[in-house]
């Protein structure tokens, strides 16, 4: 690695919190010790280390091992922290030697019972020991051992934002696309783009090395091959651009709001939808208070399931509806939901005329997404004629038009197909900086246009690579690192 590389490692570190020190080789010089698995009772629980001195503390809280192997697990008696004489659990340790491991480190897993008794004594021990010995060990910071294998070099920044993913995975297709990312898929997608765009800013920068000399007024490279090579590297980045509105519905999701007049059957709808009873259905109007809200799965995508108390009144006339304190609360948070929802389904009872309420309400979704939804359609005697142009008929009760509406749900997510695409933007940081390269390229392009000197095109053509860069993590600022690896869980 060169001593930029090492530069940035150091600063990463001496600014984030929970960072540590390095030697003057970039290899890090404290062993950091965590719980690797959640919190609470188990049938197995994790000790993990990390770090120069994490075999000799490891052999310190354990008895009965043998020749430590690469891999290689041995069972192993816990110490009691107390008494050393004695043991308080049967475990399994695991060396992995650096730099054949997770972090690049030497990494020792101790899997014990699951008892957080056990387990916080063996934490406990490992930073007693470490301070007993005069060695740096601490407890780990959240998401630091995968920070130590990006700074290692065992991944890159998109695949250490995969194992993220992976963890919080909620369906089997956010698990796919994830286990694709930590793949390097999305890494092998932008190397051809970036190798594109070095090869036209190598063609301008010897261009200029060899205009420098005697030929000074001889047009080394040609505005239609500047243009060529910029198009080369734009076309393919646009397309990877156009992914991100799939592939962030898949990483987070959507929620969906069941907006209508009380006693349209949003309930009903919404435990259908939900396979199970979940929302209390009364015949009622005004059953619903406040908003309930539930997650399923359609198609691959997480969603949030939002059933809205019933609007009676618009906003501003709650008071003199005659309509009482708990339902204004009510009424006030559908129209809280309503204003967040990625997707809006006006309920309506099909069997009775549309409200005032209802035009106003259908007035002010018209620019969003949204679904008409005619329910109730069981009482209509085959009269579906009368429904609405462009309305979904459904019945709660014999869940008829379910499957259409399920569709439309996933047709205007714009989640209609797969959307496991390899390679895909799915966060706003990956979205960004393909957008800060295309906006480089797009400048590079209008000075090429504009016969403006080569210097300033370079200009423009370092801006796409620096920011083509930080998708990896290259050139990341470290406050942006700080925050990425923030978000995991301790011990990951």
């Amino acid at each position: 690695m060169g001593s930029a590389y090492l530069y940035i490692k150091e600063a990463i570190f001496k600014r984030t919190d929970g960072g540590g020190r390095m030697a003057g080789d970039g290899s890090m010089t404290e062993t950091i010790v965590a719980i690797s698995t959640p919190p609470g009772r188990g049938g197995i629980g994790i000790v993990r280390l990390s770090g120069p001195e994490a075999l000799r503390i490891a052999e310190l809280l354990v008895r009965g091992r043998g020749e430590v192997e690469h891999g290689r697990a041995q069972r192993v008696g816990v110490l009691d922290p107390e008494d050393s004489g004695r043991t308080i659990d049967e475990a399994v340790m695991t060396a992995f030697l650096a730099p054949r491991s997770y972090t690049g480190e030497t990494v020792v897993e101790i899997a014990a019972h699951g008892s957080p008794v056990v387990l916080e004594a063996m934490v406990r021990g490992a930073l007693e020991q470490g301070t007993r010995l005069g060695l740096e060990v601490r407890l780990a910071g959240p998401g630091e051992f995968t920070q130590r294998a990006f700074l290692a070099g065992r991944l890159d920044l998109t695949q250490a934002e995969a194992v993220h993913d992976l963890i919080s995975a909620q369906t089997l297709d956010q698990a796919r696309v994830a286990a694709q990312q930590m793949g390097g898929a999305l890494s092998r997608r932008i190397a051809p783009m970036k190798e594109a765009l070095l090869r036209i800013i190598t063609l301008l920068e010897a261009g200029m090395d060899f205009a420098s000399g005697e030929l000074d007024d001889v047009e080394v490279v040609a505005p239609e091959e500047i243009a060529e090579g910029i198009k080369a590297a734009r076309e393919p980045l646009e397309r990877l651009a156009a992914t991100f509105r799939r592939g962030q519905l898949l990483r987070d999701g959507a929620a969906i709001a069941l907006i209508g007049p009380p006693n349209a059957g949003k309930s009903s709808l919404f435990n259908r939808l939900l396979e199970r009873e979940r929302a209390i259905v009364t015949a009622m109007p005004g059953t619903t208070r406040d908003t309930v809200e539930e997650s399923l799965a359609l198609g691959g995508i997480p969603l949030r399931l939002i059933d809205t108390a019933g609007l009676r009144a618009a906003a501003g006339e709650l008071e003199t509806a005659g309509i009482d304190l708990a339902e204004q609360h009510g009424m006030a948070r559908s129209q809280e939901a309503l204003a967040d929802a990625d997707l809006v389904l006006l309920i309506h009872d099909a069997t009775l005329a549309v409200t005032e309420e209802e035009r106003r309400l259908r007035e002010s979704v018209a620019g969003r997404p949204h679904l008409l939804i005619q329910n109730k359609i069981d009482l209509l005697d085959g009269r579906l004629d009368e429904l609405a142009a462009g309305a979904i008929g459904t019945s709660a009760v014999s869940g008829e038009g379910l499957e259409e509406l399920r569709a439309a749900i996933l047709e205007q997510l714009g989640a209609a197909g797969s959307l496991a695409e390899t390679g895909s933007l799915n966060t706003l940081r990956q979205q960004e900086a393909v957008t800060a390269a295309l906006a480089g390229l797009g400048a590079a392009a209008a000075a090429n246009k504009a016969a403006l000197p080569h210097e300033v095109i370079l200009l423009d053509l370092h801006t796409s690579l620096r920011a083509l860069d930080s998708l990896t993590g290259t050139t990341t600022p470290d406050d942006i690192l700080a925050r990425i690896f923030s978000t995991f869980c301790i011990g990951k």
